[in-house]
């Protein structure tokens, strides 16, 4: 019989773990058995995540911006002294922001490419010595379907999140025979603080309301609706499954039907 917790014995560390998906995530994975350790830069937010789950498991937070190599790789040895090796990886902190293409500037692109993938690309780094020396590890970056597709107005974030998946598609083939797989998630328009930015943009540009916003970013779904986080995160979790061990270098929308692979 299969065992209810088959991440017993696990240690997954989160980045953006206090809310949204990120927080999503670290439910369904404390609830399969492993440990749990948030990364964020709001040590209080995380402090207060941190709490709501520590009934479900053995969890703790390290305070850290992805996009500053030396936080991340201070973040992981805290992280490893807490709770020994990192077995799991979930790539989910990233920022988007809408700007007509002609005027992105350099500061708006560079801090797009710094967050969303030199962030992805830091932290696979510092989880993957653990990973190669117990010859297992899961690493699923949260993506997008603006990874998959063009979106108009957020051409930096496309970039980064099309970056992602290249990343994503590479270790994956390098770590194939190593136990480790890597693979990417990509949410549709999702419940999460970016999409309530995207609403607050619509509706600042064209002078609609909020309700009108969000059933606009709603009709880009064929369900005619916004994605959930927990849905979000339960693709993950089944991911970072051991049963999961023949799925690598994919990148999998969850979205309704929006992206089709073809």
């Amino acid at each position: 019989m299969k065992s209810a917790q088959p991440l017993n014995g696990r240690h997954a560390l989160v980045t953006g773990g206090s809310r949204g998906i990120g927080f999503a995530v670290a439910q369904q994975l404390a609830g399969l058995g492993a440990r749990i350790t948030l990364m964020g830069r709001d040590a209080a937010a995380l402090d207060e995540a941190a709490g709501r789950l520590s009934g479900q498991a053995r969890v703790g937070f390290v305070r850290g911006d992805i996009a500053q190599r030396g936080q991340v790789l201070q973040a992981f040895t805290q992280a490893r002294e807490a709770f020994d090796s990192i077995d799991i990886l979930v790539n989910n902190a990233g920022q988007a922001e809408s700007q007509r293409f002609d005027r992105v500037d350099e500061e708006t692109w560079q801090r797009m490419i710094a967050v969303n993938l030199s962030g992805t690309f830091h932290c696979m780094q510092a989880a993957l010595p653990d990973m190669l020396e117990r010859k297992w590890g899961r690493i699923v970056n949260v993506a997008s379907t603006a990874g998959l597709i063009g979106y108009a107005y957020v051409s930096a974030y496309c970039a980064a999140k099309h970056g992602v998946i290249g990343l994503t598609r590479a270790l994956a083939l390098e770590v194939a025979r190593k136990g480790i797989t890597v693979n990417a998630v990509c949410p549709g328009y999702t419940e999460t603080d970016i999409v309530h930015g995207a609403v607050e943009n619509i509706v600042n540009r064209t002078g609609v309301s909020p309700d009108q916003a969000r059933a606009t970013l709603a009709e880009r779904n064929p369900q005619g609706r916004l994605v959930q986080p927990d849905e979000v995160a339960r693709a993950v979790a089944w991911l970072c499954l051991p049963d999961a061990g023949s799925i690598n270098g994919q990148a999998i929308p969850v979205d309704g039907g929006e992206v089709m692979a073809g």
